[in-house]
This record gives structure tokens, C-alpha cells and sequence, in this order.
């Protein structure tokens, strides 16, 4: 297999995962959403730090106790998942079926980009509610996520050969 042919197989398998990963991330959300409310309505509400043992914070202050602010972050994340799915569809294609990696570029570019918007608000948000308290694997998963966002997109961006 030459150089350029593997650098293809590889993009073409990351484009296509990432499709994957982002459209279960939107029949999950879909099919369970006031599940994933309620769980970003805890985050809000400072639930966790409540928990025994409970954990005093000045923070605390910061928490909001009604649903619907939850309700509407699930909406708008909701909605950049099935834009960011939606283009890693079309750039994967224009890059497995195409081979054309310049013609692809634009829409994982934007799927990218709508992947790290919704995880930056998850993980900004997840911040200012001080979810790193007693959320830490959560946090950590966010994180975790903005890197493969970073990777990808340089694996898209960057000359590789």
C-alpha cells in the first residue's frame, strides 16, 4: 500500500468513526432526552455537591433549580450534534467515495467545529456549575473529547505527505 493510500484509509476510517460517534451521540440524545436533561438539570442545581458528604462552596450560589435551562442547553446541544453529524456524513463521503480529501474538508471542518461548540459549552457550563468537584470523570470525558476534536482536525488540516 503507498504512503498516500494509507494517509486516505486512515482519514477515511477517522471521518467515518467520527460520523458514527456524533450520530449515536444524536439517536441517544433523541431517544433519551429528558434522561440527559435531567442529568444536565443535576449539573445546574449542584446536585452532586449536595450528596453526602456534602461539600460547601461559596459556588453554590451559581445553582439553578429549575429544569428548563436545562431543557433548552439539551436543545441547542441537540442541535449542533445533528449539524456536526450531518457534515461528517458529507465530508466522509466526499473523502471515501470522492478520494477527494480538498472537497471534504469543508464539511468535516464544519462538523469539527460544531463538535467542539457543543463540548465547550458542555464543559464550560460543567466549569461554572463546578462539576469538577464530584464530576471529575465527566469532566475528564469532555476533555478527552475536546482533544480528539483537536487531533482530528489536524488530521484533516495538515499535509501528511
Amino acid at each position: 500500500m503507498s504512503a498516500s493510500t494509507s494517509i486516505w484509509l486512515f482519514q477515511s476510517v477517522h471521518a467515518l468513526g467520527l460520523s458514527a460517534w456524533l450520530s449515536i451521540a444524536v439517536i441517544n440524545n433523541l431517544q433519551a432526552f429528558a434522561g440527559s436533561a435531567g442529568a444536565v438539570s443535576a449539573t445546574l442545581s449542584m446536585a452532586p455537591l449536595k450528596q453526602a458528604p456534602e461539600i460547601a462552596t461559596p459556588l453554590q450560589a451559581r445553582a439553578i433549580a429549575s429544569p428548563l435551562p436545562a431543557r433548552f442547553a439539551m436543545l441547542i446541544v441537540l442541535a449542533l450534534q445533528i449539524i456536526a453529524a450531518g457534515a461528517g456524513w458529507t465530508g466522509a463521503y466526499a473523502l471515501v467515495v470522492g478520494g477527494d480529501l480538498a472537497l471534504a474538508r469543508p464539511a468535516l471542518n464544519l462538523a469539527l467545529s460544531s463538535f467542539a461548540t457543543f463540548l465547550f459549552a458542555m464543559h464550560l457550563g460543567g466549569m461554572w456549575f463546578a462539576y469538577w468537584i464530584r464530576q471529575e470523570g465527566l469532566q475528564l470525558t469532555h476533555i478527552a473529547l475536546l482533544v480528539w476534536s483537536v487531533a482530528a482536525f489536524l488530521l484533516f488540516n495538515l499535509p501528511l505527505a
